[in-house]
């Protein structure tokens, strides 16, 4: 009798025998002046770790901000070519601007699962459009939808947040608050642990990729306080000290150029001994919060790595660490205060700031630092994130770590490189192959160019391979040919970016020469500048960098119409929530919450945000804010349904707020703020409280005993 032979189809691809695990780390609004790395004074033993047995790249350039470098990173094509050319949230009509991740740019998660790979992203991702962020989707290109198997992290459109309660996602769904109150980096780091354990559980012998990008040091600096105090006084030297010990240590590391000096101050900073005493001390706390974030983040990098080491994996493993998906950012302004300053408010601004000085990091504060401070994190450079021109907004530093791949132990590599070539450097370490098509969709030809050469070499005495890149970000424009690199700001430079820099000339660099542009030599070459125009005009018509924008799009239909009524439906949960939407935009609005079952003897929070809270205590409808605003109705809830409702409405600068109970006036009041209902992440929660209570009468999440149908908001 014939034996009967069976075939089994391979129906997922597998690794080739010993391809190596990668990690990709990268962190946020950073600068190349930071890490101890390179040379900055902000300790790092992990990353120190890494690079004094791996690589430094000291050439190594970014977008310019978050989105744009991520969308870059992850497919290995410049960011217009994936339409990401300014940030998600910013939509404009044509190709380079619209925000959508083209299908026919796979991702690195896709091209290493076809390889055989298991995939993870945690922390931020930032390259969803805004307007696909909801609980609607469409999620196809949220993480999961592009190539990893699996997602944790913040809201995958979100460039920031609070980091103590942070809106987090696990897949497509949302986490709840983390019952063991840790700050985010925590959460983050024992869900990569607890990834890459469960892999290698189940199938040993399966590579990883991990993609880490937490939100350090992206403000609000949110950090366990131990780290912050280990900091106390050591940046009472100021910044432009900082600098100075800063630029010593990277060439005296060999990360710098002998003679490297100090550029000129950024327009826009202080020098540290103008600066009043009492604001010092507040500048000094400020930049000692950065440092315990920076270090905190340090330590979890350090925890996944020894996890590694544990289990067997860090020899296999490539570790890819990019410093920073920008330059550090000068959105803090002189005072380090994100919102708006005027002359008329920035004194009770600081007097605020003052009285929480001493709790900085903790969940009742938002810390950020004064662009004295960004400059001295961009070290040797100038300016900040957003700078697409300026060294200071693109360059960042680079380690490389893979002890199996016998890397040059502490070497430093000088090849100009970019977050373009991650992708297609991974791509040749690992040995894998680029697939002609992905889910269906013919790939793009890679825009990146690999500096595995680089990685590979036994030490830095080769040329670069990486001839040309172009930069532009809110009409700051740049490129880099074969050393040389042109940047012209345009004269309408967007005056929300840099108000105090209207720049229209045209300059050159020699970067060989020249580590951090300090001699302009455009005059002297009219033809070289002429010719790296010409090629810039090149480039931006093949990857979509035209029509160039000024700053923002002023398409308001983005991320999606002004709705003027929400429904916000509970469902059969005890709550529900609106993550994303337009906001009341400072116009009249009612909010109503349509209770089933309630009466006399319920309590809870009806509807909350960031800063505001409707809620009954004892029957009784309720109305606070955070800033000690308090409304209590003059008659509790009846028995079974009713409508509880604010009334927002504003008149002679005046906002005027009326309490009702089933259309009925319970009571009224006129607070000194706003009491605007906020957007993306500041989810308008239903039944519950998410983060702070915003008032003595509660503790979070002080989830309401009755039962809600829904909320609506109206606007006039």
């Amino acid at each position: 009798m014939e034996e009967t032979k069976t075939d089994y189809p391979l129906h997922n691809p597998v690794a080739r025998q010993g391809a190596p695990n990668v990690v990709w780390i990268i962190l946020d609004d950073t600068g190349f002046g930071v890490s101890s790395a390179f040379g900055g004074l902000v300790e790092t033993p992990t990353l120190d770790y890494l690079a004094e047995n791996g690589l430094r790249f000291n050439n190594f350039h970014t977008a310019a901000i978050s989105a744009a470098t991520r969308a870059a990173l992850l497919t290995g094509r410049n960011h217009h070519s994936s339409h990401m050319g300014r940030f998600n949230d910013d939509r404009f009509g044509v190709p380079g601007y619209d925000t959508y991740l083209p299908m026919e740019n796979g991702t690195i998660a896709e091209v290493l699962r076809e390889n055989g790979y298991a995939t993870f992203c945690v922390g931020k991702y930032n390259v969803v459009p805004v307007g696909d962020a909801s609980n609607a989707g469409p999620f196809n290109r949220w993480p999961t939808g592009r190539g990893f198997d699996h997602y944790y992290g913040f809201n995958p459109a979100s460039g920031s947040g609070d980091q103590w309660h942070p809106l987090m996602y696990r897949d497509t769904h949302r986490e709840g608050e983390d019952p063991e109150g840790r700050v985010a980096i925590v959460r983050l780091a024992d869900e990569a642990i607890n990834y890459i354990a469960e892999e290698k559980t189940a199938a040993p012998d399966k590579p990883f990729f991990l993609y880490f990008a937490p939100g350090t040091a992206h403000t609000p600096f949110h950090v366990d306080k131990e780290w912050v105090e280990k900091y106390r006084g050591r940046f009472d030297i100021g910044w432009d000290e900082y600098a100075r010990q800063t630029l010593e240590n990277q060439i005296r590391l060999g990360i710098v150029p002998e003679g490297t000096v100090l550029p000129e101050r950024n327009l826009d900073v202080q020098p540290w001994e103008e600066v009043p005493e009492q604001e010092r001390r507040l500048y000094a706390r400020q930049m000692e919060t950065f440092a315990g974030f920076m270090t905190q983040t340090d330590w979890e990098i350090g925890r996944i790595i020894e996890f590694l080491r544990r289990s067997g994996e860090l020899d296999n493993t490539i570790i890819m660490i990019a410093l920073g998906d920008n330059g550090p950012s000068g959105e803090g302004g002189r005072i380090g205060y994100k919102e708006k300053v005027s002359k008329d408010n920035e004194q009770s601004i600081l007097n605020a700031e003052y009285a929480k000085m001493d709790h900085y990091g903790d969940e009742r504060t938002w810390p950020f630092y004064p662009v004295g401070w960004a400059q001295a994190c961009a070290t040797p450079f100038r300016y900040y994130k957003k700078w697409a021109d300026y060294e200071g907004g693109t360059h960042d530093g680079l380690i490389v770590f893979y002890p199996a791949g016998n890397l040059e132990k502490g070497g430093i590599r000088t090849q100009y490189t970019h977050v373009v070539d991650f992708l297609p450097t991974t791509v040749e370490l690992t040995g894998s192959r680029l697939p002609k098509n992905i889910n269906g969709y013919r790939q793009t030809p890679l825009e990146g160019v690999s500096f595995a050469y680089a990685v590979q070499a036994p030490d830095n005495n080769i040329v670069d391979r990486k001839k040309v890149q172009y930069y532009e970000m809110n009409s700051s424009y740049a490129l880099y040919k074969d050393g040389w690199k042109v940047q012209f700001p345009n004269g309408l430079t967007n005056k929300q970016v840099r108000p105090f820099f209207q720049d229209t000339e045209v300059h050159l660099y020699n970067l060989r020469e020249d580590f951090n542009e300090a001699h302009d030599l455009a005059a002297e070459n009219p033809r070289k500048v002429k010719k790296m125009l010409k090629e810039f005009d090149r480039l931006a018509k093949k990857y979509h960098v035209y029509p160039l924008k000024n700053g923002k799009s002023a398409d308001k239909n983005y991320p999606d119409p002004v709705r003027n009524h929400v429904d916000i439906y509970v469902g059969a949960r005890r709550w529900g929530e609106y993550p994303y939407g337009n906001g009341t935009q400072g116009r009249p609005y009612t909010l109503s919450v349509y209770i089933d079952e309630g009466g006399p003897s319920s309590s809870g929070i009806l509807a909350s945000q960031k800063g505001w809270a409707l809620y009954v205590l004892n029957g009784y409808p309720v109305y606070a804010t955070a800033g000690g605003a308090k409304l209590v109705g003059s008659r509790p809830l009846p028995e079974g349904p009713c409508v509880v409702s604010a009334r927002v409405e504003y008149k002679d600068k005046k906002t005027n707020l009326t309490l009702l109970i089933d259309g009925e006036v319970v009571g009224t009041m006129t607070p000194g703020a706003k009491l605007q209902i906020g957007v993306k992440a500041n989810a308008v929660n239903v039944g519950r409280q998410w983060g702070l209570p915003v008032s003595g009468d509660y503790e979070s999440p002080f989830i309401y005993t009755g039962k809600i149908f829904k909320a609506t908001i109206d606007l006039d």
